[in-house]
């Protein structure tokens, strides 16, 4: 029973800590310009590098904070350290789906002219490569097997 508390105290801990990072990641990325065409939206300028950017630094911001978890996480799981790296992967896949909701939702400009053929553009934050998603979760549970693996070797080495 205590293992599965301290599971879902991890994965609470990091779907948390999602909404800072999508916060970050909304600061930080570049936002796309999309235009209206009759009923569709459609990226302004097709050659705009905004869209792998803001892959770039979800990856960047999402990776950072996974690792960070995973260093904490190592340091406080004791004796529970399966629950720590499954809490640690569970909770880094709901954390970069937090951090994803949260960054692409946030204001973007939206300009509407009033001409005769009503130009509406809009400024959209999004992911164009969703495998970035799991970034936190496998840089989380990777720091800490990594670290994990370290101690052991040379604690081995040491007998």
């Amino acid at each position: 029973m205590r293992q599965l508390k301290y599971f879902a105290g991890t994965v609470l801990v990091l779907a948390v800590l999602g909404v800072a990072a999508g916060f970050a990641w909304s600061a930080l990325a570049p936002r796309t310009r999309y235009v209206r065409v009759e009923a569709d939206w459609l990226v302004a300028d097709p050659n705009t590098q905004t869209l792998i950017a803001a892959d770039g630094w979800f990856a960047l911001v999402c990776g950072a904070f996974g690792l960070v978890c995973g260093l904490v996480a190592y340091r406080f799981a004791g004796e529970r350290a399966i629950a720590s790296v499954a809490g640690l992967a569970a909770g880094g896949i709901v954390a970069g789906l937090v951090a994803y909701q949260i960054g692409s939702s946030m204001g973007g400009e939206i300009v509407q002219a009033a001409t005769a053929g009503q130009l509406d553009s809009q400024d959209r934050l999004g992911l164009t490569a969703f495998g970035v998603l799991m970034f936190w979760p496998v840089l989380a549970a990777g720091a800490f097997w990594a670290l994990e693996f370290a101690i052991t070797y040379r604690e081995r080495r040491a007998e």
